[in-house]
């Protein structure tokens, strides 16, 4: 019973399955003795390329017989006029069939697979009767909105007389023109009758902007009665067979559009059919449909040929289509058109991603733009839509080194992570930013994609801070520090340094003196650059940012200015204009060779606190010099007198035991001003909010979290818990430790001294 349950599911499940991908004509018509040629599309895998294709009939039965097929298959009926062509390339397959009948008449599929109930599309071919026509009829073949032109020969007797055109109708001849003037309300400002110069055997009828209604049998006339010439005209006036276009979902695709030079200087359109009416997606006049809007282009090359690309595709695009051209810039009857036919293929292998990326003002945005895989080494672009007139999209960057001056140092292009995808950064984010943009190649065209970006101005900060503006002393060493929030403690943090090429990663340890080396204090949450012996080529944009393996999160920049050394204090950045004139020259007797890019002037409100504590330590420095200079001069009698070996062990270690104590006693009180600028951390404060950090930086909530592309789940949130640091001890320089043993033991020696006054004066 499992068995046969199991074969049965297997059996119907490819009738049960999902819209098909493959994809034709729904209706094909022809007369008996004619051709056609069907063609039939399939996504381009490697699978679809290589297996059977094939064209069948469906029978009453519900049975699809095979009469033709990629394996070399050829039924008897087709024997001869048919054959079965497969273009890999392409995507499709074209079944041509020859000397047609009205018993070909049906219902057929062509398909892909081992059996005719794989994939398929199902096709109604009609073949009719031709036309009988009297032996003397010329027939006309046009198309819709076109002109035609027909010759009306005469014999030379009735070159004086009345020349006429008529339609044909049940019972008469309806009048169209003739040489008097006269001319049909239908066809009025269309119709024209001609003689050609001096001409006595020929006239001419021209029609302009022909109709669906103008088909029919007509009449050339010339003269009266028996002795009259005339002709038989069949004019066939013909709908426009629809091209048919193969789309992607979230690809992109192109109508392309030929009406003719005639037609060059009119206004173009695209629209859209919908039951009776034809609605604008885009004309030439600046009309835009809003479902398209940031994912439409139309250009025309003067000569009456136009395109229009289409990017984003979604489903609810699938559809008839009409591209024509009108001094309006709207559809109007008689006028040629072309017709368009456009599937979505929802099996589609280019992957999805988001169509709208959020940002904040100051933020940076990380966009993965997809393409062919197939085509690695084919050039990547980004574009920004303008929605202007028939719409444009200027490059903004390229794989190769091209970008937009105005992007200078806040935009790049990664072809990381790669195998189709590459990444596009863009930070320094402004409100003027927010648009749509494309992702482009040199490759496959059906690979464009579109995206909306919105920027989101509220309060708050990015996620990263690092200095507005940095200016470094030639030779010097500057130091560069990235805060980041707890949520990207597990991520990777990096310094690059940014060129039209991208941003070129710094290593991450030092190589030798001129190199540069990246380290993170993860307690403090700051990420470091340091460059050593600065040069003028260090000069440039530098990037702090967070990834997850090849995936791209938030970046920020910083522009690093160099100049040659001054004299007085150095002014690094623009955030220290805040720090009071003393904290300057503090800052420079602590150390002139070192330059420090500082996050935030508050950061000096904390040194306000230890100011106290300084002062103090100088005036204990004080007390201690002058009394061990009154010590000094007491204690060479003192030690004249009592050099006695056992007393002078004895002393020794009493001064060193004393010195231990005293020392002790001092650390505790004493803080360096040295010491304190240089192992300072952000865990001494409280959290970040108290130098104006904020790890959700106030953005809205669509905007608080980043989201590493494809890494959706990578994002941590939490606050991280950290350990209480041990309080910090100051440091002392090895000339205040010796300065200071050295009084404490002139002190000791003159306390003895003058504790054995009574002894013996001489030695």
């Amino acid at each position: 019973t499992m068995l046969f349950l199991l074969t049965f599911l297997l059996a119907v499940f490819p009738v049960v399955s999902t819209k098909s991908p493959i994809f034709g004509p729904e209706e094909v018509s022809s007369v008996e003795g004619n051709s056609v040629s069907i063609k039939c599309f399939y996504p381009d895998t490697s699978v679809n390329r290589h297996t059977r294709k094939y064209w069948c009939r469906q029978g009453a039965n519900g049975l699809c017989t095979t009469l033709i097929s990629s394996n070399g298959y050829v039924s008897k009926d087709y024997a001869g006029r048919a054959n079965l062509i497969n273009f890999p390339e392409n995507g499709t397959f074209v079944v041509n069939i020859a000397h047609l009948t009205q018993d070909d008449s049906g219902s057929y599929k062509c398909g892909l697979g081992i059996n005719n109930r794989g994939l398929f599309f199902a096709v109604s071919l009609e073949v009719s009767q031709g036309p009988e026509f009297p032996d003397d009829t010329h027939v006309y073949t046009v198309d819709t909105g076109r002109t035609v032109t027909i010759n009306c020969s005469f014999s030379p007797e009735n070159s004086p007389k009345m020349k006429s055109f008529c339609k044909k109708t049940d019972q008469s001849c309806e009048l169209v023109i003739d040489s008097a003037g006269t001319v049909n309300p239908n066809f009025k400002d269309r119709a024209r009758l001609l003689i050609p110069g001096t001409s006595k055997d020929m006239f001419k009828v021209i029609i302009d902007h022909l109709k669906p209604s103008d088909a029919g049998m007509y009449v050339c006339q010339a003269g009266e009665s028996s002795s009259a010439d005339k002709k038989n005209i069949d004019l066939q006036v013909l709908e426009p067979e629809p091209e048919l276009i193969y789309g992607d979902l979230r690809g992109s695709v192109t109508f392309d559009c030929a009406l003719g030079l005639e037609l060059a200087n009119e206004a173009k359109y695209l629209c859209r059919v919908s039951d009776k009416t034809c609605d604008v997606v885009i004309n030439t006049l600046g009309k835009k449909d809003p479902a398209f809007e940031g994912r439409i282009l139309l250009s025309e090359d003067g000569n009456g040929r136009f395109s229009v690309l289409v990017t984003g595709l979604r489903k609810e695009d699938a559809g008839h289509y009409l591209c024509g051209a009108h001094s309006s810039g709207l559809p109007q009857e008689g006028w040629p058109i072309q017709a368009q036919q456009l599937f979505i293929n929802e099996e589609t292998v280019i992957p999805h991603s988001r169509s709208v990326v959020k940002g904040v003002v100051g933020g940076s945005v990380a966009i993965l733009c997809p393409y062919n895989p197939k085509e690695s080494s084919s050039l990547k672009y980004w574009c920004r839509w303008e929605g202007t007139g028939n719409g444009r999209c200027p490059l903004l960057v390229e794989s190769e080194g091209l970008l937009q001056e105005q992007y200078e140092g806040r935009l790049a292009l990664y072809k990381e992570p790669g195998n189709g995808t590459y990444t596009v950064i863009l930070n320094q984010l402004t409100t003027q930013d927010a648009g749509f943009y494309w992702c482009l190649t040199n490759g496959d065209s059906r690979w464009r994609t579109t995206l909306e970006l919105k920027v989101v101005d509220v309060l708050g900060e990015p996620s990263l801070k690092v200095p507005q503006n940095v200016t470094a002393v030639l030779g010097e060493t500057l130091k560069l520090s990235c805060h980041y929030p707890c949520k990207f403690y597990s991520y990777e943090k990096f310094w690059c340094k940014w060129s039209n090429k991208g941003c070129s990663f710094l290593p991450s340890h030092e190589e030798g003196p001129s190199q540069a080396s990246v380290s993170c204090d993860q307690s403090s949450r700051l990420v470091s650059l340091t460059l050593n012996s600065v040069s003028k080529t260090d000069e440039g944009w530098y990037w702090c940012g967070v990834k997850e393996g090849q995936y791209y999160g938030d970046t920020a920049a910083v522009y690093v200015a160099v100049e040659e050394a001054t004299g007085g204090s150095r002014h690094i950045s623009p955030t220290h204009a805040n720090i009071a004139p003393e904290e300057e020259v503090i800052e420079s007797s602590v150390n002139e060779n070192e330059n420090k890019a500082i996050l935030n002037p508050r950061f000096f409100a904390e040194e306000k606190v230890v100011e106290g504590v300084r002062d103090q330590a100088h005036e204990n420095r004080a007390s201690v010099g002058v009394g061990s200079s009154d010590g000094q001069r007491g204690s060479s009698k003192a030690l004249v007198s009592t050099l006695v070996p056992l007393g002078l062990v004895l002393t020794v270690g009493a001064v060193a035991v004393w010195v231990a104590r005293v020392r002790h006693r001092k650390n505790v009180d004493r803080v360096s001003i040295r010491s304190y600028r240089t192992d300072i951390s952000m865990s001494d404060f409280e959290n970040s909010r108290d130098f104006g950090g904020n790890d959700n930086m106030g953005a809205s909530p669509d905007t608080q979290e980043t989201v590493l592309e494809g890494k959706d789940d990578l994002t941590n949130t939490g606050d991280i818990t950290t350990e209480p640091e041990e309080s910090k001890k100051a440091k002392r320089s090895s000339k205040e430790e010796a300065d200071m043993a050295y009084s404490a033991f002139l002190l000791q020696s003159s306390n003895i001294a003058a504790q054995v006054q009574d002894g013996p004066k001489e030695a």
